[in-house]
Formats: structure tokens, sequence, C-alpha cells
């Protein structure tokens, strides 16, 4: 039985490749072979078109409203580490609120909570307690003593903000 079944299988198998060769295969001058036929004289046009393109009006304002809006963002804001900035900013939000331009953001809200709760929740992170693999990711490289100073700075988020406030009266 099972010789019969890989004779099968291999009857089929060199009748599809017969099948292939005679509709024109790339090596049979098919629409592939035509299409590695075309690459020589391509490569003047390709090089053309690899030239900048000036920017529509639309995608200039767009680029300059992103740029006002990370400025007014970080002014409005109390300042932050770089630390804090490239590894929580884009999912917890700039002050930690959780949202950014009005908009809910991935992470949950860490404005509020304690030094002490934040290093825990990082700590069990980085051990695999708790499963998120952005998390985990972030952290696997970084010593206790870095968990430590993320954890004291979003602890003191609060303050920061009072202060700020306080400031601006």
């Amino acid at each position: 039985m099972k010789n019969i079944i890989a004779g099968f299988f291999t009857l089929l198998t060199l009748g599809l490749m017969a099948w292939v060769a005679s509709n024109g295969g790339a090596y049979n001058g098919g629409v592939a072979g035509k299409i590695t036929q075309d690459i020589g004289t391509r490569t003047a046009a390709t090089n053309r078109d690899s030239e900048p393109k000036e920017k529509s009006d639309r995608e200039k304002e767009n680029e300059a409203l992103t740029a006002l809006r990370d400025k007014a963002g970080n002014v409005g804001s109390f300042k932050v580490s770089d630390e804090y900035k490239s590894k929580c900013s884009s999912c917890h939000g700039v002050d930690g609120s959780g949202m950014q331009y009005g908009k809910k953001l991935m992470g949950p809200k860490l404005f509020g909570q304690s030094s002490a709760a934040i290093y825990k929740k990082l700590d069990d992170f980085k051990a695999g307690r708790k499963e998120n693999m952005i998390m985990r990711g972030l952290l696997i490289h970084l010593s206790q003593d870095d968990l430590k100073r993320l954890a004291t700075e979003i602890g003191e988020f609060p303050a920061r903000a009072k202060a700020l406030e306080d400031s601006k009266k």
C-alpha cells in the first residue's frame, strides 16, 4: 500500500512539473523570464525614481503640526528623564497619565502610584512573574538599581506636577 501511495505522488509531482514547464516557467521564457530580461532596462528608470520627491503642502503642514504637538506636550508637562521618555512614555504617556492628545494609550496610568508599588511591578515584569512581553523586553537588561531609579522617578510624578502647577501661579 505504501508503494502505491508513493508511486501516485511521484506521478502527480512529475505531471505537475511537466504542466508548469509547458505553461512557460521562468526558465522557459514565461512571464517570469520576461521580468528578468527587463531588469537591464529598468535600472535607468529606477535611478530617476530614487531621487527625493518634494513633499506636498499637506505633508509639510502635518510634520510641522506633529513637531508643535511634541514641543507643546513637553513644555506643558514636568521634566522626566531620557530613560523614562525612551522606555515608558510611548505607552504610559509623557506624564504617566496613560493619555496623550486626549486619547488612551496602551499602557495603564502610572501617575499617583507609589514608588514601592511601581518597583514591585517592574521587578515582577522583569522576573516573568507578570506576563507582558513588551515590559519584559524593555526591562530585561536593566539592573535592580535602574528599576529603583525608574520607580522613584515615577513615584515623584504627583509632586512634580504640583510643583509645576504652583510655579505657574
